[in-house]
């Protein structure tokens, strides 16, 4: 891998070595080929050798190695995920290749979200760049690593929907917008599988979770779905079927249930949907032990009945159960399900296989034995440079009174907080192989950024909880957060002693990585006890406050906000994540980030989200009035709106220009504006489109975002940003769930972010 860093990452990442020749030969990569293939491959199978293709099995303490070779011999496995190293996976295929009958390659997944060694910003973090071209390099570099580990596939990326912060998962999607996310998961999609995953440096991707997962109720994991169609295909599946219509092979059925039908479970989801309407050909997965919980769901009444659901539903592989290959035999045999239907399921698997390239070369993304690198973790397998320029890219500048920021490279500076010199939490949940070691904290990268130009001071002020259960649950499977064995008071008495000494305060806090993850659902999203008692100390010593984030979730900082003189949001930033967040601190780094999810004041205002529907009886906080739809007890709306994002310098936006004041049915109308960087400084913004249909048969949104553009520029420069509109952009799905554009009167919305914009009119003829 050394030579990755001469040659620049475009040339690195196009680098395609010639595969060698397999004993398997040369199949071309076409649906034709294909077809053709496996059809005659299903001709030689037994029914014991295809119901083992659709196992999928994870390496671990339930499946040791030694017991999972023992089941390849026998063609009882399909594929295998956690295994993350080129030797392991090399012993695996060999396993295939020399011992079992038909030689049928498995293929290695693995949870490659956001980095494989080099980790970026959480998703949610990387969807604040709102930059494609950052998720491309995202992608790309993900695909790169994790192919060069010998992987074939990723569970990623997750594309739902999530209007409730209190959802642990928040953290691994895109955010509350359904044309934010779309885009974005098609870009990621089509980085990771580039022009096919067969390629070396490639991987396919999975697409999760199918579907609307992100709507639990009461943002609690694993809990159930209950919406409207409209809603459904309006809001929450097309960011699915954007990811699919770009490629991706692989499909992970969610784990909530869905209108009372768990999606594991659900033929309309899964056949009449995916398959029929949407045209997907690749392979559908469930997710982890999906098919066993069919049973505590309470609508499969025993084990086989669960594995007879989940087959004829269309769950193609099973994923990290025994179910599909201890029950199916029993149900073919006794008709319960027919052998055309595992033959369908077996197809899929083989499908991926083949568009993975793995019947021409079952060692493709293996290389040649002498290849495997010395040191899996070595340094020189790292993409830093990327990574600390798409971390930057992530952070969103929330406050800054009276120029407090950019911070000055001299004098003292206290740096404190349980989270500043953490490195496990910098790298965020799901890092897949990434080494805690190898991250920047927030503290090291202030301490890199100065040098020996400033004095910098650390205390740690608090534990990140001091509440003894939540330890526990943090620690249960890896040791997540250190307990700081001094008293709470004695870790405050001490970061106030630096804070005395200090010019500034930089006090990082938030959450932990293991407080904004799978199964850590929070039903308080306010910043934890513990250090809102270090931000209160630090607040009355009277030095300039500045409140540098840490999580994966929106959380309610309505004090926050008013202590601090600068707030910066950083999520978990990844691999280079303190050296970038030291960048913006210092001004090396302009900041440009913009919410993809809107903040709530409390915890009582969710769900709260940009585009919600009209009411009859909408609130105006100008004309204040007792019979409208409102809370009397706070202010409403939300902290900071959905595409917030300050920076340091200060942008204008022109009022709306129209090419037209009508647009016809196949026509289409331009909208401009004129944006100044008005500031001293030179930066990059983000311009955002929103539309409103005024009137129409069925309430529509208040706005809706339909594009945006990323710009730069210079002190003084002004451009000119133009969105072209087509009826694309004003399609909803009606009353009688038809997909319908309407004639009438649409707003034209163009600003900064959601709460904030030039407004115009045009006319649907």
């Amino acid at each position: 891998m050394k030579w990755i860093c001469g040659l620049g990452l475009a040339a690195t990442l196009a680098f395609q070595p010639v595969m060698a020749e397999s004993t398997f030969g040369h199949h071309p990569l076409t649906p034709q080929a294909r077809d053709a293939f496996v059809t005659d491959l299903l001709k030689k199978m037994t029914l014991d050798e295809k119901i083992g293709q659709l196992r999928l099995i994870s390496v671990g303490p339930d499946n040791p190695k030694e017991v999972i070779r023992e089941m390849i011999k026998k063609g009882q496995v399909g594929a295998i995920f956690n295994t993350v190293t080129r030797p392991d996976i090399r012993k695996m295929q060999d396993q295939v290749m020399q011992l079992s009958r038909l030689k049928i390659p498995l293929f290695f997944a693995y949870d490659v979200i956001h980095g494989q060694r080099t980790i970026f910003p959480i998703t949610l973090g990387l969807a604040s760049s709102w930059d494609l071209d950052a998720v491309n390099t995202v992608g790309r570099i993900s695909a790169y690593e994790a192919a060069d580990d010998g992987l074939n596939m990723t569970w990623a990326p997750m594309v739902d929907i999530t209007r409730d912060p209190r959802w642990g998962r928040v953290s691994e999607g895109f955010g509350e917008d359904t044309y934010l996310t779309s885009q974005m998961g098609r870009a990621m999609v089509q980085a990771m599988q580039g022009k096919s995953p067969a390629d070396r440096y490639n991987v396919m991707t999975s697409v999760k979770h199918f579907a609307a997962y992100g709507a639990v109720e009461g943002g609690r994991d694993y809990n159930t779905v209950d919406m409207s169609p409209k809603r459904l295909f309006q809001d929450y599946l097309p960011g699915y079927k954007t990811a699919l219509d770009a490629g991706s092979g692989g499909v992970m059925v969610a784990l909530n249930s869905l209108n009372g039908v768990p999606a594991t479970a659900d033929s309309w989801l899964l056949k009449d949907v995916l398959r029929n309407d949407w045209g997907f050909k690749g392979i559908t997965i469930s997710d982890h032990g999906a098919i066993k919980e069919l049973i505590k769901h309470g609508v499969a009444s025993d084990p086989q009945d669960a594995v007879r659901i989940a087959i004829n539903a269309g769950v193609n592989m099973s994923m990290s159960d025994e179910f599909y290959s201890k029950y199916l035999p029993g149900l073919v045999k006794s008709g319960a399900v027919s052998e055309a239907e595992i033959d369908d399921a077996v197809r899929h698997v083989l499908n991926v296989k083949y568009d993975m390239g793995l019947f021409n070369d079952p060692y493709s993304h293996l290389g040649p034995k002498g290849s495997d690198p010395t040191n899996t973790n070595a340094e020189s397998r790292l993409h830093r440079p990327q990574a600390r320029d798409v971390a930057r890219k992530s952070l969103v500048l929330l406050k800054n009174r009276l120029e407090t920021l950019p911070l000055k490279k001299s004098g003292t500076i206290a740096v404190v907080g349980p989270l500043a010199d953490s490195k496990r939490d910098m790298m965020g949940s799901w890092s897949a192989a990434g080494v805690a070691e190898q991250s920047v904290t927030v503290l090291q990268g202030i301490r890199n950024a100065v040098g020996d130009k400033a004095v910098v001071m650390f205390q740690k002020g608090a534990n990140v909880t001091d509440n003894k259960g939540i330890q526990d649950f943090l620690n249960q499977y890896e040791r997540a957060v250190s307990v700081d064995a001094r008293s709470p008071q004695k870790m405050i008495d001490d970061a106030l002693a630096a804070a005395k000494q200090s010019d500034v305060v930089v006090a990082v806090v938030g959450e932990s990585q293991g407080m904004a993850h799978e199964a850590s659902s929070r039903s308080d999203i306010t910043i934890p006890p513990s250090q809102l008692k270090l931000l209160d100390a630090l607040k009355a010593t009277g030095k300039p406050l500045v409140i540098v984030l840490m999580n994966g979730r929106p959380l309610a900082l309505v004090k926050e906000d008013m202590q601090a003189d600068a707030m910066l949001e950083t999520w978990f930033s990844g691999t280079e994540g303190g050296n970038a967040i030291a960048d913006v601190l210092f001004g090396d780094y302009n900041p440009s980030g913009k919410l993809p999810m809107s903040f709530p004041r409390s915890v009582g205002q969710i769900p709260i989200y940009y585009n919600h529907l009209r009411t009859g009886r909408p609130y105006d906080f100008q004309h204040p009035n007792k019979y409208t739809s409102h809370y009397y007890d706070a202010a409403n709306g939300p902290l900071y709106p959905f595409g917030y994002g300050l920076s340091y310098t200060r942008f204008t936006l022109s009022d709306v220009r129209l090419s037209a004041k009508t647009l016809a049915r196949n026509g289409t109308l331009n909208a401009s504006v004129t944006v100044t960087n008005s500031g001293k400084r030179d930066g990059a913004t983000v311009v955002q489109l929103y539309l409103h249909d005024q009137t129409a048969s069925i309430s529509r949104p208040v706005e809706e975002l339909k594009s945006f553009k990323r710009i730069f520029l210079k002190a003084g420069e002004t451009q000119t940003v133009t969105f072209p509109i087509d009826i694309n952009a004003l399609k909803f799905w009606n009353a009688r769930m038809q997909y319908v554009v309407e004639p009438g009167k649409f707003d034209v919305m163009i600003g900064l972010d959601s709460a904030r914009t030039k407004n115009s009119v045009f006319t649907l003829l």
